[in-house]
């Protein structure tokens, strides 16, 4: 029988969990150059080796120099470099020219990463419980980086005229006919909604709280590509009608026409750009790479309304959170069709859900103290909720409670939609 106390088997586990993370990150930059690793393709998005480093920075930063007695930083000017938006940190490079810093090159950052697992490795069992709760923020952290890493790289690419692929398209059955679309009745009256207190959450996800529910339904599935193109055929692009009045100023000004990617061919039908180049457009799989206000034209078209917020999370309540189709190891990735059967699908993978809800605060919520409290509360304007994670999403992120967010008008993320519509 093993006389090791039960903090002791957890703590080991945050360390597993600790050192599996960011090999999974090195495992996404392994096919990469160095070229590729350094470009940045627009001011949202971040080259691959800044997300690399960024998160190496972050424990370094939180963990280790906060932490370890004596610990002296791998390069006095990473600090500068690789800081995100931490204005108590200091000042930092600006967002908008991360593809400017060719150096370090993407061999030297990961001479970064090793260093900092190794320091991390080395002082682990002698940290603070302060620490080692900084350590599972940096572990969820990293991964949301990991997907920002695949959306980031899909932009990047999209910009070759040779439409890259570096990896091989992903075998899949794909469905011949869409699962048929139900209409789910939903909660009502008083529901509990927020974060329990147990496992871990973002400051942003709680407290835990009250809201009120009128008679709603919500569709069994995420809206199809398939769907989507008949909405485009009716000129769902070209009607003011259905678009909120930004949204239409929006799309004018930008020239849209479909979702991002989206390429027509030669014979009239649709491409869909991914990792793993240009494919035919599946027409049972979710659309993706919609922003808000398509998914609220949409909706709009189709007779019906986006969910609100309370409404996603009280129905995905219960269900399993690390199912569907979500991130696993490196490789192509694409959403998939809906699997048929009773009941509500793809609440969890393939594709966020735009919700109706501004990212706003909870009643009572507070963010914490120091540096980190600028996580996520500082955010808290101008964005709207997305919920249920995606096919870039690293699975067991997520929870119903998970709350990201995004400008309405943003759409290089896995971003989709499923309606509602009240009873």
């Amino acid at each position: 029988m093993s006389t090791q106390p039960i903090i002791a088997q957890a703590d080991a586990a945050q360390l597993r969990d600790f050192q599996a993370t960011r090999a999974l990150t090195l495992a996404f930059a392994e096919p990469l150059s160095d070229a590729d690793a350094t470009v940045q393709s627009m001011d949202d998005a971040s080259p691959s080796k800044w997300h690399m480093a960024h998160t190496s920075w972050f424990f370094e930063t939180f963990v280790l120099r906060d932490h370890v007695p004596g610990y002296e930083a791998y390069d006095a000017d990473f600090a500068y470099l690789f800081n995100s938006y931490y204005e108590a940190e200091g000042d930092r490079h600006d967002r908008r020219r991360r593809g400017m810093i060719t150096r370090p090159s993407l061999d030297e950052v990961r001479a970064y990463r090793a260093h900092v697992d190794a320091a991390v490795a080395e002082h682990f069992d002698a940290l603070p419980d302060e620490a080692l709760t900084l350590l599972e923020l940096g572990i969820h952290h990293e991964q949301q980086h990991q997907e920002l890493f695949q959306t980031d790289l899909l932009h990047l690419f999209s910009r070759n005229p040779t439409k890259p692929a570096i990896w091989p398209a992903p075998r899949r059955l794909h469905a011949a006919e869409p699962a048929p679309l139900r209409w789910i009745e939903g909660k009502t009256g008083v529901v509990d909604l927020g974060h329990d207190a147990e496992g871990f959450a973002y400051d942003c996800e709680g407290p835990r709280h009250e809201a009120l529910l009128t008679h709603h339904a919500l569709a069994s599935r995420c809206v199809t590509n398939g769907e989507w193109e008949q909405f485009m055929a009716d000129g769902g692009y070209d009607d003011p009608r259905h678009w909120l009045s930004d949204g239409w100023a929006w799309v004018r000004a930008e020239g849209i026409e479909a979702p991002l990617y989206w390429q027509q061919r030669e014979d009239g039908g649709w491409g869909q750009f991914g990792l793993d180049g240009m494919q035919p457009v599946d027409a049972a799989a979710p659309v993706c790479h919609v922003s808000l206000y398509e998914a609220d034209a949409y909706a709009s078209w189709a007779g019906a309304r986006l969910p609100t917020e309370p409404e996603w999370e009280s129905a995905a309540a219960g269900l399993d959170a690390a199912g569907g189709n979500q991130l696993g190891r490196a490789g192509a990735i694409r959403p998939a069709p809906a699997p048929k059967g009773d009941g509500l699908a793809q609440m969890f993978g393939d594709v966020w859900e735009w919700t109706g809800s501004a990212f706003r605060p909870y009643p009572g919520f507070k963010p914490a103290s120091g540096a980190v409290g600028e996580y996520n509360g500082k955010f808290m304007s101008g964005q709207f909720v997305l919920k249920g994670g995606s096919c870039a999403t690293p699975r067991g992120h997520v929870r119903a409670c998970y709350r990201n967010f995004f400008y309405p008008h943003q759409r290089w993320q896995f971003t989709g939609l499923r309606l509602a519509k009240d009873l």
